[in-house]
């Protein structure tokens, strides 16, 4: 999958290159067919989310619908809040939880 079509906002990825590698995001904007936005609270925050192609994450079946709709509905978005939704993810993703 290196398309955007299947991606939602608060969906789980994992980085697979560059210097973020094996770094846990979730995703906050979807750009175009290839890019998304993503943020992690700690390394890159949600004031200023790294821009990543799609073939350089491994996607997961998780998608935080708190934070997607938080991000939609304008409420107080904080990195902390970012940080405590990836925790149980940063511990050691598995690898039944991805797509590809």
């Amino acid at each position: 999958m290196e398309l955007t079509t299947d991606l939602k906002i608060g969906q789980i990825v994992k980085s697979k290159a560059g210097r973020d590698k094996d770094r846990v995001f979730i995703i906050s904007r979807i750009l175009d067919e290839q890019h998304v936005l993503v943020c992690d609270g700690d390394l890159r925050k949600l004031s200023s989310p790294k821009k990543k192609k799609v073939k350089h994450l491994v996607i997961y079946n998780t998608v935080l619908t708190e934070f997607a709709e938080k991000l939609q509905g304008n409420e107080n978005l904080d990195d902390a809040f970012v940080r405590r939704l990836l925790e149980p993810y940063t511990q050691g993703a598995s690898k039944e939880m991805e797509v590809e």
